[in-house]
């Protein structure tokens, strides 16, 4: 296995593993997540993210197919006086091919972010788990990460 930048190239394998992904979502929030008509990517959007300088596009390859995923964004706080500034990286995707889970690569690729992120000067990195998703937030606390705050949130009526 190796873990690399993405290319334009990528696109089709890239949105393969996204839709797995994007299908576990909407099957567990199907009130948020719905099924796109068309590409679950499009072509431009997946070009901004390869192409931007603060945003690092990593796929793990293996016998010329892409079987994970990782998109890390690092960030600067906001400019509030109540908030230190920082920079930080924020993993906005991770995605192992159903078919290679538990070898190693999604760890493999948190981790070629996480020197990523800190050689772009972030001083943390954070992520978003759903509440449904146990063996996401497993994964990610035996990597060391720790839940900091909580997401709330309520139905109204109607």
């Amino acid at each position: 296995m190796n873990i690399r930048e993405a290319t334009l190239r990528d696109y089709q394998q890239l949105c393969t593993l996204i839709e797995q992904v994007d299908g576990l979502h909407r099957e567990h929030l199907p009130h948020i997540y719905q099924k796109a008509e068309g590409p679950t990517r499009q072509r431009e959007y997946v070009l901004g993210l390869i192409a931007a300088d603060n945003v690092g596009v990593f796929v793990a390859e293996q016998d010329g197919r892409l079987i994970g995923l990782v998109v890390v964004i690092v960030r600067v706080s906001s400019d509030i006086p109540i908030l230190v500034p920082r920079t930080f990286a924020l993993i906005e995707n991770i995605c192992v091919d159903r078919d290679h889970r538990n070898q190693g690569i999604g760890r493999a690729l948190v981790e070629h972010a996480q020197l990523w992120a800190k050689e772009k000067g972030a001083h943390s990195i954070e992520l978003t788990v759903y509440e449904f998703n146990n063996e996401a937030w497993q994964f990610y606390e035996s990597m060391g990460y720790f839940t900091e705050s909580r997401r709330m949130t309520r139905k109204l009526g109607g």
